[in-house]
């Protein structure tokens, strides 16, 4: 269990936390939520030894291990595989079944294992950081936004890994259908302070609510007391027979200090610029293919149709890498596609928010610039009200693009397309950089919006909450689904081999295999148990071998003790108990070593006998 005493930070003048008192008990997972900048990856950092506090300290028990997701890449083999194999201690050195189950969770191939990590993008290197950070088998998780590099199914594998976790976690994330299908506990910064609750995040957020309406009422009794307490005193001071009276309110007034107001932290204000379009159908794309090279063998999809009514909202999911944002872009107009046609109707006013789009913004223009290019029309104050909107009041809307960070320029971007007219809205994972209250405010905005929206996004809340079509990429091509999200969980499914894995590896083997399939598992078990336990059975061996020769070489020291003490012989004796007393010590530290090893053989022996025997009972 990890504590931390009296813990405070801060950076200048701006303090982030200060005398937070908290713990993590055993099996807690923790959501901590809370606005970008709070100081949550801060305390990370804390924790982790990677940022020294003010004050307070942070209590480790000794021999605690903390599993963290490193966001910075650094890899040392030469393989995908040996890289995540690597982290494998003590019983798992050689379960090297773990590092795959864990790889193909999160979205890998088989024929990655044997990639050099280098080659990967910069997303599915942080996955490999994050496989490596679940294979430690850690006392303690700690995930700074996890979701953010994976697809849907991935993201499902993740939350039913973590379901299963047996350890403590602690998990930032903006995806709030998947903190609350994890979590055990929400706890998040408020007024300095960090406060931990059971439960979900809505819990969280109606306490913190209740108490906000508490606190905001002490504070009126309070203003209103020293209010009181400061007329009577200024009222009577010059009057002999009250002056006393007086002084004793003024000290009262001191005594009591100060209530600070409750802080109000801007929200991200979305308000999509609709234009009017008079047409019933406003995309419509025909028989769509695609590949980058223009090889029909390489295409990413093939024979697409799909068109888009005036409100249709349109979700595009699947797996990474697949052909999403591809497709997205090839009805953008940004690609065009090998086969096929995209027509439009001519009153379409688009709005494209795209993963590549943010590095068209100019580096040298202010974000005023930005948002007035995208409509001159709106005048300063419609431009200043966006910016406004997107977080960047007063001075800070003249700051020029190539100062800001990723996110900044996201929010940028999403200014342009609200301060343009349009029609249909074409957005990219337009969550990645946004806080769990703005990505809230961006779902409602969805809703009330009166176009059309075509959307790539790993977030399944957005998608129960505004999909009513779908463009699905599964097994090998991207096909059309008519209904909601719901509506295809329900007839079709992630019926994904990596999550039936995943789950089988979680909970044991429950359903019914075919005999190809028992055998097969069958010698995959037995091969693992070879390589886990013939070390560990080769080095009790030599270790029994040791003690028995250590064993009988004392047995014919004390023998010769023996007669030594019978002739008389001092120096003997004393020559003979020397090498006794070191075989004794020793034979001590072989002897621990061999209830090690055959403890371990003995967990390693049962652990896949229960394997097989669970097996046995799948046919």
């Amino acid at each position: 269990m990890i504590q931390i005493n009296q813990l405070s930070k801060s950076f200048g003048n701006h303090m982030l936390f200060e005398g937070v008192n908290l713990n993590f008990s055993s099996g807690e997972r923790v959501g901590f939520v809370g606005r970008n900048g709070s100081g949550k990856s801060t305390l990370f950092k804390i924790i982790l030894n990677k940022l020294t506090s003010d004050t307070g300290n942070v209590i480790i028990p000794k021999g605690y291990s903390i599993g963290y997701l490193e966001q910075h890449i650094e890899f040392s083999k030469e393989t995908v595989l040996e890289e995540c194999s690597s982290v494998l201690t003590g019983d798992d050195q050689y379960s090297f079944y773990l590092a795959e189950s864990i790889l193909m969770g999160l979205g890998f191939q088989v024929e990655d294992f044997t990639k050099d990590p280098q080659s990967f993008s910069g997303g599915y290197q942080v996955r490999i950081n994050l496989a490596k950070a679940l294979l430690g088998r850690p006392d303690m998780l700690l995930l700074d936004e996890p979701t953010n590099y994976l697809d849907i199914v991935s993201i499902r594998w993740l939350k039913l890994f973590l379901k299963n976790f047996d350890g403590e976690a602690l998990i930032i994330t903006h995806d709030r259908d998947f903190m609350d299908s994890v979590v055990t506990h929400v706890m998040g910064i408020t007024r300095r302070k960090i406060k931990k609750i059971k439960g979900k995040t809505s819990k969280f957020y109606e306490q913190l609510s209740m108490e906000d309406e508490v606190y905001q009422q002490t504070k009126e009794n309070f203003d209103r007391r020293k209010k009181e307490l400061q007329l009577f005193a200024d009222r009577f001071k010059a009057k002999a027979s009250k002056a006393s009276q007086a002084q004793s309110k003024l000290k009262e007034i001191a005594r009591m200090g100060e209530l600070d107001d409750l802080s109000q932290e801007s929200d991200i204000g979305f308000s999509f610029h609709y234009k009017d379009c008079p047409g019933k159908v406003i995309l419509n794309a025909e028989n769509l293919s695609f590949s980058y090279d223009g090889n029909p063998e390489s295409y990413l999809f093939e024979g697409l149709n799909i068109d888009i009514k005036k409100q249709d909202r349109v979700g595009i999911i699947g797996k990474n890498g697949k052909g999403k944002s591809t497709l997205l872009n090839v009805l953008a107009g940004e690609l065009k596609a090998v086969t096929g046609t995209v027509q439009t109707h001519p009153s379409l006013k688009k709005g494209h928010f795209g993963q590549t789009n943010i590095n068209r913004l100019h580096l040298n223009n202010t974000i005023i610039d930005e948002i007035t290019e995208s409509n001159p029309a709106l005048g300063n104050s419609g431009i200043r009200n966006i910016c406004g909107a997107m977080l960047f009041s007063g001075d800070k809307a003249e700051k020029t693009i190539d100062v800001l960070s990723g996110g900044e320029r996201s929010r940028v971007l999403l200014g342009k397309i609200l301060a343009h007219p349009t029609n249909l809205l074409i957005l990219d994972e337009p969550t990645n950089h946004l806080d769990m209250e703005s990505i809230e405010i961006l779902i409602e905005e969805i809703k009330a919006y009166k176009g059309a929206l075509i959307i790539v996004t790993h977030s399944e809340e957005l998608l129960r909450s505004v999909i009513n079509k779908l463009v699905v990429f599964r097994n090998n091509k991207a096909e059309c689904f008519n209904g909601n999200y719901l509506d295809f969980l329900e007839k079709i499914g992630w019926d994904d081999e990596v999550e039936q894995v995943a789950e089988k590896k979680q909970k044991g083997i429950t359903q019914k295999l075919s005999r190809k399939d028992y055998k097969k598992l069958r010698q995959e078990i037995i091969q693992e148990r070879s390589k886990s336990c013939n070390p560990l059975k080769k080095k009790t061996e030599e270790l029994e071998k040791i003690i028995m020769e250590r064993e009988e070489k004392m047995e014919l020291l004390n023998k010769q003790l023996v007669e030594a003490s019978q002739a008389g012989e001092g120096s003997v004796i004393s020559e003979l108990s020397q090498k006794i007393g070191k075989i004794q010590i020793g034979l001590v530290d072989v002897y621990e070593e061999l209830e090690v090893s055959s403890t371990k053989l003995d967990r390693l022996s049962k652990d896949f006998d229960s394997k097989l025997s669970g097996l046995e009972n799948s046919i």
